[in-house]
C-alpha cells in the first residue's frame, strides 16, 4: 500500500509527451549517420549528451559537434531536425488530467532531463492541443539543462525536493526509465514507474 503523498513530481518524455527515439535514429541514418546507436553510445561516454543536457554545451556548439558525422552537405537545420523527431505529441487525456489535479489543488511539479533544442519541439507540440503552456500545468517546472543536474543522481532530487520544500517521502515520482526510478528510490521518493497508461491513470481514479 503506497503510503499518502503531497506532491506529483512528473518526468516529461515518455509519460506525458509521446517519444520515438527511433524516428531519430532513422532521420540521423537518412542524414549518413549509418552507426546512429553506436554514434550516440560513443557520444554519451564522451559525456557530449550528458553535457548538453545539463546546459554546459550549448545548441549551436552541439549540433557542430554532431555534424562531422553526418553526410557532406547536411545543414545544421537538419542534423536539428534529426534530433528533434523523437518529439511527438501530448495526448489530450494526459492534459485533462493535469488540469483535474491541478483543480483538486495538487502540488504538481516537473523534472525532465532534456535540451534546449527539444524544449523548443516540445512547446510546439503543446501549442497544438492546447493555450496553455507548459509552466501553467505546474507549480514548477525543473528542466536539467536549466538546472544544471540530471536524473538519476540521488542528489538531483534531493535538491529538488528542497526546492518543491516537501520531504521526499511525502513526494510521488513517476517515470517510465528504470535508472530514474532507482535513483528516486535511493534518494527517499516515493515511486510510480510508468510503463502502461492504464495503470497511470488507474494512479488517480
Amino acid at each position: 500500500m503506497r503510503k499518502a503523498f503531497k506532491a506529483l513530481l512528473f518526468d516529461l518524455g515518455g509519460v506525458l509527451i509521446d517519444i520515438n527515439y527511433q524516428a531519430t535514429q532513422r532521420a540521423f541514418e537518412n542524414l549518413g549517420v549509418s552507426d546512429f546507436n553506436e554514434r550516440y553510445t560513443q557520444l554519451a561516454q564522451n559525456e557530449l549528451f550528458d553535457r548538453f543536457e545539463c546546459g554546459e554545451v550549448s545548441p549551436q556548439h552541439f549540433v557542430n559537434l554532431l555534424l562531422p558525422f553526418a553526410q557532406p552537405g547536411t545543414s545544421p537545420n537538419q542534423v536539428v531536425a534529426a534530433w528533434n523527431a523523437m518529439i511527438g505529441v501530448f495526448p489530450q487525456r494526459k492534459l485533462e488530467l493535469l488540469t483535474h489535479l491541478k483543480n483538486q489543488q495538487q502540488a504538481l511539479y516537473l523534472l525532465s532531463n532534456t535540451n534546449a533544442l527539444h524544449m523548443v519541439e516540445v512547446a510546439k507540440s503543446l501549442q497544438k492541443v492546447s493555450d496553455s503552456g507548459l509552466n501553467s500545468f505546474f507549480e514548477k517546472v525543473f528542466l536539467s539543462h536549466e538546472i544544471g543536474k540530471r536524473k538519476p543522481h540521488p542528489e538531483t532530487f534531493i535538491w529538488v525536493c528542497q526546492q518543491m520544500g516537501f520531504e521526499p517521502a511525502d513526494v510521488l515520482f513517476i517515470d517510465d526509465s528504470p535508472q530514474h526510478i532507482e535513483g528516486a528510490m535511493k534518494a527517499g521518493l516515493q515511486v510510480h514507474y510508468y510503463q502502461d497508461a492504464a495503470e497511470f491513470y488507474a494512479l488517480f481514479s
